[in-house]
């Protein structure tokens, strides 16, 4: 078992305060917004074994089988399968979704052949691997997430006034739904941008004065003024969790974070096809040929389980599950047979084994635990668990 000394990532998007109040420590006035736990090559946990500093990624390198156990090797390969995240949304996330195992091959080797560098701005696929991904809040956790129905968007958008959204309202209401939920997002996502400036503005004001059920959307234009994402957003339902609960997002689901924090588990990819609400790259073409154009209610879970509370998702490259521990309990033991990272959210916890000794986790702090080592839990708090299921 080892402390784990991990990354911050300072996007724009990230809250100012969120991440330093989780930690207890002054707020630097620069953005927060994630940090992330694992062996993802973008920023690697660091751990110490007595013999210096290293990465997380390089210890399960040097020997696989060691530190995550044979089973998982066998069924995802010599390299950890998840990344762990807090994640501090201060300000509202790219439109984006994911791609599907298949897509995420296909597309790599695609971009491979053509010779698009990995780190070009224009590159859609960062790795070969799908994103399905999770999102538990610690705070209210505002999102979007997935189409509403067609009838419903068409309401939603007739309600603002504004003429110009009058040819989307039109096709939404005169087509089958998959086919008008793709002809609408493709014309918001091609038409002309000053064209589409003017609608944004007028929209944005509409949602603003007219609050509601368009609370969500009035303030997506000020952080990205004349993007159609912000006509797109209007297809997608909103969600708001209450700490404790989560979402889970799959392939092809059209999402966005917009305020919050939460603990996000995912495949350790990092493949995003972007549908607005950011400065970068939209390749539309490609991204029509991800989203899936079905209308689906966001699913909210809430975990399930005596002792051991568990998320329940239909992948098994993670599982998340959460311990809550009080004081004078007795200790929870830690199932041991898969690699796992436990990360304390709230109070004061302690992991214990004859293998490691104790360590006390205060919010923020995590360890890596290695297949087999068997582990307690003790204290006061709450600790979350991201493992996989083999």
């Amino acid at each position: 078992m080892d402390r784990l000394t991990n990354t911050i990532r300072p996007y724009a998007w990230g809250s100012t305060t969120a991440i330093p109040a989780l930690l207890g420590v002054e707020p630097t006035g620069e953005p927060q917004a994630e940090m992330w736990m694992g062996a993802h090559p973008g920023a690697p946990s660091r751990l110490d074994r007595g013999a210096g500093g290293t990465t997380l990624s390089a210890v399960i390198a040097a020997d696989p089988e060691g530190e995550l156990g044979s089973a998982a090797v066998a069924k995802f390969g010599p390299a950890l399968p998840f990344l762990l995240k807090v994640l501090a949304a201060g300000a509202p996330l790219s439109l984006q979704v994911h791609p599907d195992l298949a897509q995420a091959k296909a597309g790599f080797e695609d971009e491979e052949r053509r010779g698009v560098p990995i780190d070009a701005g224009h590159r859609n696929y960062k790795d070969a691997n799908h994103k399905p991904e999770l999102i538990c809040a610690l705070t209210p956790f505002d999102g979007l997430c997935g189409f509403r129905r067609p009838a419903e968007a068409a309401d939603l958008l007739e309600g603002l006034g504004v003429d110009s959204l009058k040819p989307y309202v039109d096709l939404l209401r005169a087509h089958p739904e998959e086919a008008a939920l793709r002809e609408v997002l493709t014309a918001v996502l091609t038409a002309d941008r000053a064209e589409m400036a003017h609608t944004v503005a007028e929209t944005a004001a509409a949602a603003e004065r007219l609050g509601g059920p368009y609370a969500p959307y009035a303030g997506l234009v000020h952080d990205y003024p004349g993007d159609p994402g912000v006509i797109a957003a209007l297809l997608l339902n909103h969600v708001r969790l209450q700490p404790g609960e989560a979402m889970f997002l799959g392939a092809g689901i059209p999402h966005a974070y917009l305020d919050g924090l939460g603990v996000e588990l995912m495949a350790n990819s990092d493949n995003v096809l972007r549908c607005g609400l950011t400065p970068k790259h939209v390749d539309v073409p490609e991204l029509l040929k991800v989203v899936v154009f079905e209308p689906s209610a966001p699913g909210v879970l809430r975990p399930e389980g005596d002792g051991e509370e568990v998320y329940e998702t239909p992948i098994d490259e993670f599982r998340l599950s959460r311990f809550a521990l009080a004081a004078g309990g007795a200790p929870r033991a830690v199932p041991e047979a898969t690699p796992q990272i436990l990360l304390c959210t709230a109070g004061r916890c302690t992991a214990s084994s004859a293998r490691s000794g104790e360590l006390v986790l205060v919010p923020g702090e995590s360890v890596f635990v290695p297949a087999g080592e068997k582990v307690e839990l003790s204290g006061n708090g709450t600790v979350f668990r991201a493992t996989v299921v083999v």
